[in-house]
């Protein structure tokens, strides 16, 4: 629900649960079933090949191996090793938790520059439409600019619309590491933008990063900008379900578990990211000490306690933000459950003022944007809270205020 600002849409979202019980029914019949079929895909290939290939004699480790056991195979590796397998097996090694960040960078560039060859020819098939080749040529466009020096892609996948990970500063010195998860219509080509651009996950996170370095400038930071799930697209079934909730939930985990070192990890999660971040919170692992949301439809919960994680856990909403409007229950599988803002779930609420919109929130000079810097650096004691009480930041480290958020 990134870029869905607009009456008819919410119209639109509210048919849909009025329509949810007839749904089920039709699903439970077979008449909504896909029937998909698997097929090859460059990353699935690159895969495949790396699990028949060999290093200096060794068989590598299955692509699907823990992350920590991956790092432990790249770290009895020679350097020129290393690059030899990120020449070999772009894709593979670009996407691969465990892998040092450095070599995921490496591999990555490699996979964008094939990338751009296939893209280009795309722009001159004669058995494309019109409208397929100006397609391809956005795509060039785009996967150009990623390969601008400086860049840090940790993931791509050509896949489709897409997906695609950057850091922002030393992911390997980091003290303190930030995930941002966006919503709907999260792709290759909204990745980022000239026009709103602190609406789109690059934009989202340097604004982030450059947030967390003014307000803490002695912590050395890292913000990553994650669109490395199929998020729904537009406002309909998938959006109104956990579906892709469910399957990004994976990826985000499989993400964190892969982190390099033992800093802690905060999660920032807008519209549809944070209903990911909810179903995502109960397998999180202990590093991640928070999880914010802005502009939730819900988290698949009726209450805070029922994410069952140990991380302190944030809400805000804008008061022109849309999705205020949205019934928050779930009914039948559509709808994400309670509002995390409400007093009754049990979050800690923070301002958002001059959010400006669903799509405001991490825009420079806004409450948001600042409260999220604090969280990802751990200065607790300088988020505003909502309404100007001091709830949220009850029991917080270096706080003084008593009772509960």
């Amino acid at each position: 629900m990134t870029s869905f600002d607009t009456s008819p849409q919410l119209t639109a979202w509210r048919t849909l649960l009025a329509l949810a019980v007839v749904f089920v029914m039709l699903a439970t019949t077979g008449w909504t079933a896909v029937h998909r079929h698997e097929r090859t895909t460059a990353l699935k290939s690159s895969l495949g090949a790396w699990e028949r290939g060999r290093i200096a004699g060794r068989q590598l480790p299955g692509p699907q191996s823990t992350p920590a056991r991956l790092a432990r195979f790249f770290a009895s590796l020679t350097a020129g090793q290393r690059d030899r397998l990120a020449e070999r097996y772009p894709l593979a090694v670009g996407n691969m938790n465990g892998a040092p960040a450095a070599l995921r960078y490496r591999a990555n560039r490699i996979a964008i520059q094939e990338q751009i060859g296939v893209e280009r020819a795309r722009t001159r098939d004669k058995r494309l439409s019109p409208a397929g080749q100006h397609e391809a040529g956005r795509r060039t466009h785009r996967l150009e600019s990623m390969t601008d020096a400086g860049r840090q892609i940790l993931a791509f996948d050509p896949e489709g619309t897409g997906r695609v990970a950057e850091v922002f500063g030393d992911l390997d010195r980091a003290e303190r590491i930030s995930v941002v998860v966006p919503g709907v219509d999260t792709a290759l080509l909204t990745f980022q933008r000239t026009h709103r651009r602190y609406s789109a996950p690059v934009g989202m996170a340097e604004a982030l990063y450059a947030a967390q370095r003014e307000a803490r400038p002695s912590t050395r930071t890292a913000v990553i900008a994650w669109a490395d799930y199929t998020s729904p697209a537009g406002l309909g079934i998938d959006s109104a379900t956990a579906m892709r909730a469910e399957r990004g939930a994976v990826r985000l985990n499989a993400l964190v578990r892969g982190l390099p070192g033992g800093s802690p990890v905060s999660l920032f999660c807008h519209s549809y990211g944070s209903v990911v971040c909810g179903v995502a919170a109960h397998a999180l692992p202990d590093r991640v000490s928070d999880i914010a949301v802005a502009g939730s439809p819900g988290m698949r919960v009726e209450n805070a306690a029922q994410l069952d994680t140990g991380a302190r856990v944030w809400a805000m909403r804008d008061s022109d933000d849309w999705v205020q409007d949205v019934p928050y229950l779930e009914l039948g599988g559509l709808g994400h459950g309670a509002d995390p803002v409400a007093s009754g779930f049990g979050a800690r609420v923070l301002s958002a003022r001059e959010a400006r919109g669903h799509g405001g929130y991490f825009e420079p000079g806004t409450d948001s944007l600042r409260n999220f810097a604090d969280i990802g650096t751990g200065e607790y004691g300088s988020v505003r809270c909502a309404d100007d009480n001091d709830l949220c930041r009850a029991d917080l480290p270096g706080t003084t205020t008593a009772g509960r958020a």
